[in-house]
């Protein structure tokens, strides 16, 4: 199947008046002219399904229903295929006008309520008129989300869309964030994964790190092998292998020995990138990485770790990042640093953001931090992808991942002709 059956998409229906905008909402979501608009009420007559993948939420399908005050023929009928719709829907939107509030609206969210839908509001039109901060806060009081539009403002269509995928990833069903495989879709059955793991100061006593752990166990579930060896051991150990293995993930820290003891035909990545895919959004923080070559001495750069731990001397985030970043840019950077469940709101004054792998929170968090810097308009990436960039081998850590590379080798190439 090379399509995701719409049963198992995440169902978004829109609900509002008729000729609240509720066609051009959805053109404005897809980027393309695939409802039909018209200034004369009752052009939708039913429900409209268009299906899409919307990134980093997944395969979605919009339901588009008929104006909620549809006087025309046959209306009766339709207002009941309206309502249907909320026994498919996952999550509802609410298009408005400004300073319009009706019983129609009022039962729609009556609706929503009782059904325990969550429900978006979008404030529509805004270039005709401009809703008042009490209008606003009254829906907000009522609603809680709510979203400021002009459904036919094509130059700020890409803010209007970010603020809808932040909201949508607070609501979504965690049934509908599932991660990708971690490195399962990597491994044909009874394939084989080297896993180049050093044993450092960081490294707990006894014992390895979760991403490692993780990724074992992950060849295991499906049905591959794992072969786990030291970075000096590494180039020995392949040259025992009958059969070369189907791919090879290191440590960001020896991602350069690695690829220099890997030959070129064997994929090769990190447990970085592979936890980029798994947690985030790899394609996004892809494109984040080519912008360390936009950096200039004195720019702002956030270092954000999910996790809290007492750092050592030779600390990956704190000293070693920071360390190849100014030595790449040839100068100073002001570099902050947050830890933890803290995360700075004011992302929209760094240059760039550089993320760890992000193993202690869960998926829906990391995508929510990386929509938050997209939404601030920074680019964003990860501890390891920011260190095969600047260890020169990020293409080929992104090879077993071709979407990946080829959004990196674009992002590239726009910064340099800029």
């Amino acid at each position: 199947m090379n399509k995701t059956p719409r049963g198992n998409r995440l169902h978004i229906a829109l609900f509002g008046r008729t000729n609240v905008g509720k066609s051009s909402f959805l053109n404005m979501v897809m980027g393309q002219d695939i409802a039909i608009t018209s200034p004369v009420a009752g052009t939708t007559t039913d429900v409209v399904e268009k299906a899409m993948e919307l990134l980093p939420i997944g395969p979605v399908v919009f339901l588009d229903t008929a104006g909620l005050d549809d006087m025309s023929m046959l209306a009766e009928l339709r207002l009941k295929k309206t309502y249907k719709v909320f026994n498919r829907a996952d999550i509802a939107i609410l298009l408005l006008e400004p300073e319009v509030w009706t019983d129609y609206e009022e039962e729609i969210l009556k609706e929503a309520r009782e059904r325990e839908i969550p429900l978006i509001a979008i404030i529509n039109k805004i270039d005709l008129k401009r809703p008042s901060d009490e209008f606003v806060k009254q829906i907000r009081s009522r609603i809680g989300r709510v979203i400021l539009i002009s459904a036919l403002d094509k130059e700020n269509r890409d803010d209007y869309i970010n603020a809808l995928k932040t909201q949508l990833l607070e609501i979504c069903p965690a049934d509908f964030l599932q991660p990708p495989s971690l490195i399962g879709d990597l491994l044909p059955p009874g394939g084989l994964a080297v896993l180049v793991v050093p044993i450092d100061l960081e490294a707990p006593k006894g014992r390895l790190i979760l991403p490692q752990v993780q990724t074992i166990r992950d060849a295991l579930d499906n049905d591959a092998a794992a072969l786990v060896v030291k970075e000096r051991e590494l180039a020995h150990i392949l040259s025992l292998l009958k059969a070369p293995p189907n791919v090879v993930v290191c440590d960001s820290q020896v991602v350069l020995k690695m690829c220099a003891d890997t030959p070129k035909e064997i994929p090769a990545t990190t447990f970085s990138i592979l936890f980029s895919r798994y947690k985030g959004d790899l394609v996004e923080q892809a494109k984040g990485a080519a912008h360390i070559e936009a950096l200039r001495p004195r720019d702002k750069v956030l270092i954000a770790e999910a996790c809290t731990h007492h750092p050592i001397e030779d600390d990956i985030g704190r000293v070693k990042i920071p360390r190849w970043l100014r030595q790449f840019v040839g100068g100073e950077l002001q570099i902050d640093i947050y830890a933890g469940r803290d995360y700075p709101e004011n992302l929209s004054e760094y240059k760039l953001v550089i993320h760890c792998g992000g193993c202690v929170i869960n998926r829906r968090e990391m995508l929510t931090r990386i929509q938050m810097a997209k939404e601030a308009g920074v680019p964003i990436t990860n501890y390891g992808i920011c260190i095969s960039f600047l260890q020169g081998v990020l293409k080929r850590t992104l090879s077993p991942f071709p979407a990946a590379l080829l959004a990196f080798e674009r992002e590239l190439e726009r910064i340099k002709c800029h």
